[in-house]
């Protein structure tokens, strides 16, 4: 299956975004790009790709093991963007980024050490709103028009929000909108045990 990592902001601080977001749409340097639904809105933690069966159960433990790690529950707020060039349009995220950066951290150790393989690239918190072309191979002429997306939502600061759980989530790919769900859940800062479910509708 195909997994990532990820802490996912409450529905208050989504809807906050989409109204900012919103109007973009309407702007000619929209043109072409392929936005993401608010359904499908998370912080990645770490990309995890395809993950055998069995290194399922040892994943799940160590990332219960991650979770703990984190003693105080962040505190965050979707704020600002940017772009990855002329590929993607995101929104960042501002607050208690120093504990979600050795989550990440933590996050990426546990899936080294199950087996699995992860980007070593440095951990940057970010919300995709809109890539320019496919999800795979280069970006389309689209591409253009998000430094001026990204200058007209720079300025964007949401409501402060507890960042309550880490998510080990499913992505299913096809011919639509991508559809996410969630394999397991554990709680940060506190010491609630993990709660896991199979969920059949995007979160």
């Amino acid at each position: 299956m195909r997994l990532f990592a990820a802490v996912v902001p409450p529905p208050a601080a989504i809807r906050e975004l989409a109204a900012a977001v919103a109007p973009l749409h309407t702007l000619p340097q929209a043109a072409g790009l392929r936005w993401t639904g608010e359904p499908t809105w998370h912080l990645t933690l770490a990309f995890l790709g395809q993950v055998d069966a069995e290194h399922l159960e040892p994943l799940r433990g160590r990332l219960a093991a991650a979770a703990a790690s984190v003693v105080r529950t962040p505190r965050l707020r979707l704020a600002g963007s940017g772009r990855f060039g002329e590929r993607a349009l995101w929104a960042g995220v501002e607050g208690d980024t120093l504990p979600l950066r050795r989550l990440a951290d933590e996050v990426a150790k546990a899936a080294r050490d199950t087996g699995i393989d992860v980007d070593e690239r440095p951990f940057q918190g970010h919300l995709t709103l809109a890539r320019a072309g496919g999800r795979s191979g280069p970006p389309t002429a689209a591409g253009r028009g998000l430094h001026a997306l990204a200058g007209a939502l720079a300025d964007f600061s949401g409501t402060e929000w507890p960042a309550t759980s880490l998510r080990l989530m499913r992505s299913h790919l096809g011919a639509g909108p991508a559809h996410y769900e969630t394999v397991a859940e554990w709680a940060l800062g506190t010491a609630e045990s993990e709660s896991e479910s199979a969920m059949s509708e995007p979160l």
